[in-house]
């Protein structure tokens, strides 16, 4: 198996993501190969060394700055097919959806989405996918090659195992509809601490804060632990926080080392996004919430109370 890892990168850093996926790859056997698009991606590109990459691929030109698809499904093609790369995997994210679905089509490639893992029985690497609400695991494999794979975000810890990479620079040759598009305008949302994807601590809320203005406590004490503030669906539907924050099956799937479930009960599409983290603490009023059912740490009682004491302890305890 030859394979080859999209990773994706902002302001000449890697994303633990891509990073977690280039780990999963590395151990499944072999030497992948990386490739880095973009502004910046020279920099970037050193990192993934240290993290099981034999071989990056660089392209950085002009024509690639701007963070478009359409573009990078073309130094992929590009990549894949002088390489003779059997395998392209990908870590879930807006533009890597995109890039893999238009690499997918132009190799006449199969693609599975939505993995959760993957393994290498018989030479042959089969994908381990979520089925009928996340309740139950299934196979699934390809029919031909190349083979394209879309894992959800936060399914592997990024491993830093030593070494270098060859940088093996690509010039791209872009097709003409590829640069049609122009990017006119990119906002980042401004934020204090890391994305709730990139955090190793998540402190998160749920209905039972009564309201929008129960989060600011959420956020003191996720300033204190040096963590991101994540929130439910429900939270989100009401309005209370914004959407990029939203753990669970129609959110983002997490695996911080540590999750501080604030009033949140435990509902099964929420328990997919982050049933993943290293140690779950679940403060809840009430005793039958099934949270307390797979959480580590459970503490029964009223989290206006316990948060901000908790907050006041680790603030105490840090200087």
């Amino acid at each position: 198996m030859k394979t080859l890892v999209f990773l994706e990168h902002h302001e000449g850093r890697i994303q633990k993501g891509s990073l977690g996926v280039l780990s999963k790859a590395a151990s499944l056997g072999g030497q992948p190969a990386g490739v880095v698009v973009g502004a910046g991606a020279r920099e970037a590109a050193a990192q993934a060394g240290a993290f099981g990459a034999a071989t990056v691929y660089v392209a950085d030109s002009p024509e690639l700055a701007a963070p478009l698809p359409q573009p990078r499904v073309d130094v992929l093609e590009q990549v894949v097919r002088d390489g003779g790369f059997d395998t392209v995997l990908f870590a879930q994210s807006v533009l890597a959806a995109d890039v893999a679905a238009g690499l997918a089509v132009r190799l006449d490639a199969g693609l599975n989405w939505d993995l959760a893992d993957a393994r290498v029985e018989d030479r042959t690497l089969i994908g381990v996918r979520p089925a009928l609400g996340d309740s139950v695991y299934v196979d699934a494999g390809w029919r031909s090659e190349p083979r394209v794979a879309l894992f959800r975000s936060g399914s592997f810890d990024a491993v830093e195992t030593g070494g270098t990479a060859a940088i093996v620079e690509v010039t791209a040759e872009l097709r003409g509809y590829s640069t049609a598009a122009t990017l006119s305008g990119h906002d980042v949302e401004e934020q204090a601490g890391p994305s709730i994807e990139e955090a190793d601590v998540i402190v998160a809320g749920g209905r039972g804060l009564g309201g929008p203005e129960g989060f600011a406590q959420l956020e003191e004490l996720a300033n204190a632990l040096g963590g991101a503030v994540a929130t439910t669906r429900a939270v989100v539907d009401a309005g209370w926080y914004p959407y990029a924050t939203q753990v669970g099956q129609t959110g983002k799937t997490v695996a911080p080392k540590l999750y501080i479930a604030c009033g949140i009960s435990g509902a099964i599409q929420h328990k997919v996004g982050m049933q993943g983290s290293g140690t779950i603490v679940a403060v809840n009023k009430d005793p039958n919430a099934p949270i307390f059912e797979f959480c580590d740490i459970g503490v029964v009682g009223d989290l206006n109370q316990i948060v901000p004491k908790l907050t006041e302890l680790i603030r105490a305890r840090k200087g």
